[in-house]
């Protein structure tokens, strides 16, 4: 325990990155005692560490940096402490004064070299900041300059307080030697390479000024959205964007794709596009509100929001398309049927179950508003019918987060994540755990219990006979390189571009069509590596984007997770599946308030329950609730034909004829408007 509160406190993930934390105090903790004995090697050895410590630090615990930094012990502010230790110590060993002068105007001059050339750095960084980020349209006709060489922009503080370490060397070799011309040396290269990186970055401002203003880089945006006339948009915006929230636009993509009409992603924070996954569709970032207005969509008829945000009335606004609030996944939570879906033009929802459940939010969302369109996303999903059982049973534990307040928390993991893995362990299972993106991101009560859960399975794997153990490792080990070697693959092939705004409108495309298909075989390759590799009994835990979620419930013979979108997601495979009912309400009322659990077997807080519903798999035979579970799939998800791609593609199509008509008629009332003024006159 003691451990884990110290992990948590410094931000580090474990045994190694700890060791390293000490070290670094234990390298900064000496460094006044050296200078002030004073022992030179022992502060040679100490600086050594120091610098060394501090970049590993960076690469492996980036949070425990960021945790100096808001200390005020920033990277430039641990390059003081040693520059002063050492002018201590050359103090202290009798170097002569204008030694002392001499290192005193260097690293001096050094430091104000450093706040020049923030200065210049900063000013470039603003002028490469556009009103707009663009993939997959060919924005080279905007007229943008190259980025700065890396060498010169990307991680520059790190490059530059590092041309210390000539002079820190020099007098440290002058005061072994007792002769100060290697001193003299250090001190002309740190001055020297100082002098000339800032003279090279002012050389880079002058071809930064030559950036287009933005009007002109709008301009240019509008003339290639003319000439590929987008039909359909999807718009999202969010407060804080991350990996977290952007699978509710990555869920949509492959929909999207497939659509007769011609598709637009609109994002509104740039750190979307960090997340976005790969597609062809032209994709355009518009961070402020009046950018967005300057957009030209002449042919804009549908716009797709997959979740409710402030923003949205940014693109509200346009009346000469149809508004459709699509969401991002079928649940029983209240955000599931929110009130503020009125100000769409139309809701559509998966199955008949969604439209229940706005009907039930009265005087606010008219029937007809509701469209039921299935969920074009699970078509992939493994049926239980061709379901291939493991040695031991499944389980895919999936909890939801904490929520935005108490009031909405459905989350299982506070009252009884740890005791139902506990339980399940005992059991005997394989459980594969994947938490919400966002759990613990509020409450730390939740993210203990994620830990613990975490800590659970690792130790559970541990306690299996160790030769099992020592196979699985090396299995692991062995297919390790080949999934990075994919992993690299797939980003090159995600179209994910690099840079800040300008590089990234620079270097903008049309996709030549290539690469799909590659794709798509290295996903499904990587799948199956990594499931072969972690074997069918070890325990795993999920949390990066791959294995994907629909991948994870391949691999389940069961599903344990509480009220949530993922629940009706897996309904289509028609396994069995548990929800949690933490606050132990009577079956019948549980069952009423929430759809998705007509079909689920109901799991108590204390989880005595667990047994008697684990025979469901154990026994297939003896599984009460598979008739249930199949009359609530078309109840929750629609029927299976026409497929929900079609049912998709056919709403839109209506809805994009139904804006274009209503368009042509408002154009020909007010011709006909116009044409009375002129005669009236």
């Amino acid at each position: 325990m003691t451990f884990r509160w110290l992990c948590g406190v410094l931000r580090v993930r474990g045994k190694t990155d700890l060791l390293l934390v000490f070290l670094f105090a234990a390298g900064f903790a000496a460094l006044p005692v050296f200078a002030l004995l004073p022992s030179l090697w022992g502060f040679a050895v100490a600086s050594a560490v120091t610098y060394a410590v501090d970049e590993v630090l960076h690469t492996r615990a980036p949070a425990f940096v960021r945790r100096l930094a808001a200390l005020q012990l920033t990277r430039t502010m641990r390059f003081a402490v040693r520059t002063v230790m050492l002018l201590a110590l050359a103090d202290r060993m009798g170097a002569p004064d204008a030694v002392l002068v001499a290192a005193l105007a260097v690293f001096s001059a050094h430091f104000g070299l450093v706040i020049l050339y923030t200065a210049v750095h900063h000013a470039i960084r603003r002028r490469r900041v556009l009103p707009v980020v663009v993939r997959n349209l060919d924005m080279s006709g905007a007229g943008i300059p190259q980025s700065p060489p890396a060498l010169l922009y990307r991680r520059f503080l790190r490059k530059l307080l590092h041309l210390d370490l000539p002079a820190h060397a020099g007098l440290l070799a002058a005061l072994a030697a007792g002769a100060w011309q290697p001193a003299g040396i250090g001190f002309a290269l740190t001055a020297g390479l100082a002098v000339a990186a800032v003279a090279a970055l002012l050389g880079q401002l002058r071809r930064a000024r030559r950036t287009p203003p933005d009007d002109e880089v709008i301009a240019e945006l509008n003339r290639q959205l003319a000439g590929y006339r987008p039909e359909v948009a999807l718009y999202f915006s969010f407060a804080s964007v991350s990996r977290d929230f952007m699978y509710q636009v990555n869920m949509w993509i492959e929909t999207l794709e497939r659509l007769d009409r011609r598709p637009l992603i609109i994002l509104r924070e740039r750190a979307s596009f960090r997340y976005l996954g790969r597609t062809s569709i032209p994709v355009v970032c518009v961070p402020k509100a009046d950018d967005v207005a300057q957009l030209e969509l002449p042919e804009l008829r549908v716009v797709l929001y997959p979740g409710n945000a402030g923003k949205n009335v940014h693109m509200l606004r346009v009346a000469e398309a149809k508004h459709v609030f699509i969401g991002h996944g079928d649940s029983d939570k209240l955000a599931s049927s929110n009130r503020v879906s009125k100000v769409y033009d139309e809701i559509w929802v998966a199955g008949r179950a969604g439209r229940d459940r706005y009907q039930r939010v009265r005087h606010a969302i008219s029937d007809s508003a509701i469209v039921e369109v299935g969920r074009p996303q699970l078509s992939s999903i493994r049926l239980h019918a061709d379901h291939v059982p493991g040695p031991v049973p499944t389980v895919l534990y999936a909890p939801t987060w904490e929520g935005w307040s108490d009031d909405d928390c459905h989350t299982s993991l506070i009252p009884m994540g740890v005791a139902l893995v506990e339980k399940l362990l005992a059991e005997n299972v394989r459980v594969i755990y994947k938490p919400h993106p966002l759990t613990g991101k509020r409450s730390r009560v939740a993210a203990e219990a994620d830990r613990a859960v975490r800590e659970l399975l690792r130790a559970d794997n541990e306690r299996r006979d160790s030769r099992d153990a020592q196979e699985a490792e090396a299995a692991i080990a062995a297919a390790r390189p080949r999934l990075a070697e994919i992993q690299a693959r797939l980003g090159e092939l995600s179209g994910r571009l690099t840079g800040d705004d300008a590089q990234q409108l620079r270097d903008a495309r049309v996709p030549a069509g290539d690469g799909e298909a590659e794709w798509h075989e290295l996903r499904s390759e990587w799948h199956r590596l990594f499931w072969e590799s972690r074997g069918p009994v070890r325990h795993q835990v999920i949390l990066r984007q791959l294995p994907t979620l629909y991948d994870c419930f391949d691999q389940a013979d069961m599903l344990i997770s509480d009220v949530s979108s993922v629940v009706a997601d897996f309904v289509a495979s028609l396994k069995p599946y548990v929800l949690t009912n933490a606050d132990d309400l009577p079956d019948e009322d549980f069952r009423a308030a929430y759809t998705t659990a007509g079909g689920a077997y109901l799991l108590d807080r204390d989880c005595t329950r667990l047994p008697e519903i684990l025979r469901s798999v154990r026994e297939p035979a003896h599984d009460p609730m598979a008739a249930e579970r199949r009359v609530l799939k078309e109840y929750v998800l629609g029927p299976d034909r026409p497929t929900s791609m079609e049912r998709f593609n056919t709403a839109v199509n209506a809805l994009a004829e139904k804006a274009a008509a209503e368009q042509a008629e408002r154009l020909g009332e007010g011709e006909g408007e116009e044409q009375r003024v002129v005669v009236g006159a």
